[in-house]
């Protein structure tokens, strides 16, 4: 009686130890998930203070005046593009493609490069093409939106044979990018004979900051594309084209949604738009392998209050209210939506189902190959008369 006693009470002393090590190992995990989630949280809405290398300098010929990278998806795309260098401090812009291997891309280097200058192996591949307004070679002034967070810096390029158009586009950026990146739909605007506001936003590191200093995926930013609105009108707007890019195209679906000013916005355009959040931030983290509790669980953390706080996104964010396929039949504008399938960042999925979901309003033009916002640089001719063409039958001057 004993014996037994002391065998029950020997087997309820090992049950009791391994379910303690068990909690401990499930607390464990259930913290180390909660904590790979606050990262995952946080860095979605953290403004990026540095460009991050995703690309090698393999060789440089300083005769032929050629660059050799290691061969990605992105490297290896016909057009024209960029590359940052040696910190981010210079910019190289790429020609085509002279030679591939199996490991390497070889382009032509459209920026001379001297014998004296020296290229780190470090790199980010861009883009974006051009860096600053004046190497478009047309006119353009610097102004300053008065927004809510204050004075954002904007680029304003006039018309081709008109300053006085009633027309205006205001074309916004993508996430952990500037107005740089928007540079390259300026001509398009200005041949079509339409004004272009190449805008700031706030915590873009031009605009001022917020009080979070963090992103609200297009929830907050949108109220300095009002602004915008505001000021394009007070100088003869009549009638505008809001263009977004990336986050951008976000930030602009966020505005037809919320202006109190709908009755100015004749067209929208879209390039590689972020249109439904949740399906971009579940891609992202399956590309990092993060497992779908966690990624469940930084969602959570951006939509509530109190994780908010923790997360430091500043208020909550209802991303029902960003997501535009559940809202598409709020939508009153005609949309121009250009995405390409392999986008490789921000997943075409969503784009596809606010075209099926408004084949009314919207018109989609799919591409492949061209990965994200490099729609332009891949096919120019293409991308420019898709937008013009459009235009045309959008506004009838």
């Amino acid at each position: 009686m004993v014996r037994g006693f002391r065998h029950a009470a020997s087997a309820r002393g090992r049950f009791v130890e391994a379910a303690t090590i068990a909690a401990a190992t499930t607390a464990g995990i259930v913290v180390g998930g909660t904590l790979v989630a606050f990262a995952v949280a946080r860095q979605a809405v953290t403004p990026l203070t540095r460009r991050i290398a995703d690309t090698e300098v393999v060789g440089l010929d300083r005769t032929a005046q050629t660059i050799t990278l290691n061969r990605t998806p992105d490297t290896v795309l016909p057009g024209r593009y960029g590359l940052f260098v040696n910190g981010a401090r210079d910019y190289l812009q790429l020609g085509s493609v002279h030679a591939t291997t199996d490991a390497t891309v070889t382009r032509k280097l459209l920026t001379h490069v001297s014998p004296a200058e020296r290229i780190g192996r470090d790199a980010t591949f861009s883009g974006w093409y051009f860096t600053r307004p004046d190497q478009l070679h047309i006119p353009f002034s610097e102004v300053s939106i008065p927004a809510p967070v204050g004075a954002c810096p904007a680029w304003l390029f006039p018309p081709r044979g008109s300053s006085a158009n009633d027309t205006w586009a205001i074309v916004v950026h993508g996430r952990g990018t500037t107005r740089s990146e928007v540079l390259r739909s300026a001509p398009v605007f200005r041949d079509a004979g339409i004004t272009t506001l190449a805008v700031s936003y706030r915590n873009d590191g031009e605009a001022p900051r917020s009080g979070s200093g963090r992103y609200g995926l297009g929830a907050t930013e949108w109220r300095d594309i009002e602004a915008s609105i505001e000021y394009a009108r007070e100088r003869g707007a009549r009638r505008i084209v809001l263009m977004g890019w990336s986050m951008g195209g976000a930030i602009v679906l966020q505005t037809v949604l919320n202006t109190s000013h709908p009755d100015v916005i004749a067209a929208v355009i879209l390039d590689s738009p972020v249109v439904d959040w949740r399906l971009v931030l579940d891609f992202q983290a399956r590309a990092l392998r993060v497992p779908a509790p966690v990624t469940h669980i930084a969602l959570r953390q951006l939509t509530l209050r109190s994780w908010s706080r923790v997360v430091r996104s500043g208020n909550a964010i209802s991303l029902d209210d960003l997501d535009i396929v559940r809202r598409a039949d709020e939508l009153r504008h005609p949309i121009l939506l250009l995405h390409s399938d392999d986008d490789g960042f921000v997943p075409s999925g969503a784009s596809h189902g606010l075209a099926e979901a408004r084949p009314d309003l919207v018109t989609f033009v799919s591409y492949t190959g061209a990965r994200h916002t490099k729609l332009w640089n891949y096919d120019e001719d293409r991308w420019a008369r898709t937008i013009t063409g459009w235009l045309a039958d959008q506004i009838r001057c």
